[in-house]
């Protein structure tokens, strides 16, 4: 499933195309995905402008002038997926793919009134949309229990260490509790632990002051650089103009089992062990 970096990058690759553009017709071509569409979907997003795009943790928020927000999750599978018609591709530097020929599980299409249209494509249909009153939707139920943003200043040491204190769950599972930090997922958690040299099987409540100040550096860090990179294409994820992300090529420990730790003098080999269903790679030499 598509993790922070990978939900950033497509609403980076989106904020171009639907940022201050009005959506002129709307389609939906089944009544549900995870869940059912909100009632009149189509009718509710059509002639709305798009005043602002931002993320929340692993979802897409569209703010509209209708004062509603549109709420997107990718799910396992779903592609945000941008294109042009003719007109729209005169314009040069601003439109490129025209628009491909429909496809089976294309499930909403949004034509824009400068004509771009964004497909969302899901062939799993793990995804979902929503609508909610944009003044409510912090307190919207996939939302209202989230923790801080990972890249925003209410997450630091001071927050992380309350959270943690007194905890007997594994370092691990703590970070992919999205009520403790918003956002985080299986890859990047297994990278930042291994950057600051701390083992997934720890309890949270016996890490160091010092150790979570290193390791709140360290999940800001691989975030950062996994955006710089456009993600991680594992196996369905694409970016909004059809690339694949490249961070995958820097991954330290994530699906290097047997292989040498990348540490200089270390002599471990990286382990897996399935951790709550998940599978964590670390070194057990040099995170302890």
């Amino acid at each position: 499933m598509p993790e922070l970096p990978e939900v950033e990058t497509v609403r980076r690759g989106l904020a171009p195309v639907l940022e201050g553009a009005v959506i002129a017709t709307a389609r939906v071509n089944r009544p549900d995905l995870r869940w059912p569409f909100p009632e009149r979907m189509a009718e509710r997003l059509t002639g709305a402008r798009v005043e602002r795009l931002r993320r929340r943790s692993k979802y897409i928020l569209a703010d509209l002038s209708t004062g509603e927000t549109l709420i997107i999750h990718l799910g396992m599978s779903g592609r945000m997926i941008v294109s042009a018609g003719d007109a729209a591709r005169a314009v040069p530097g601003v439109f490129h793919h025209a628009h491909p020929a429909p496809e089976k599980h294309d499930h909403v299409v949004l034509d824009t009134e400068a004509g771009a249209r964004i497909t969302f494509n899901d062939a799993r249909r793990f995804g979902a949309m929503d609508l909610s009153p944009t003044d409510q939707v912090d307190a919207h139920w996939l939302l209202g229990g989230l923790g801080p943003e990972p890249l925003g200043n209410a997450f630091h040491e001071d927050h992380l260490a309350m959270a943690f204190a007194g905890k007997r769950t594994p370092v691990k599972a703590a970070l992919l509790d999205q009520r403790i930090v918003a956002g985080l997922g299986n890859i990047y958690v297994c990278e930042a632990l291994y950057r600051s040299g701390i083992s997934p099987l720890r309890h949270a409540g016996r890490i160091s002051r010092p150790r979570i100040t290193r390791l709140v550096g360290d999940i800001r860090t691989v975030l950062a650089e996994a955006i710089e990179a456009g993600g991680s294409s594992l196996r369905d994820y694409r970016q909004a103009d059809g690339d694949l992300g490249y961070f995958q090529h820097s991954f330290r420990v994530y699906g290097r089992e047997d292989d040498p730790c990348q540490t200089p003098d270390c002599r471990g080999v990286i382990r897996r062990k399935v951790q709550s269903g998940r599978s964590s790679f670390y070194c057990p030499i040099c995170q302890r």
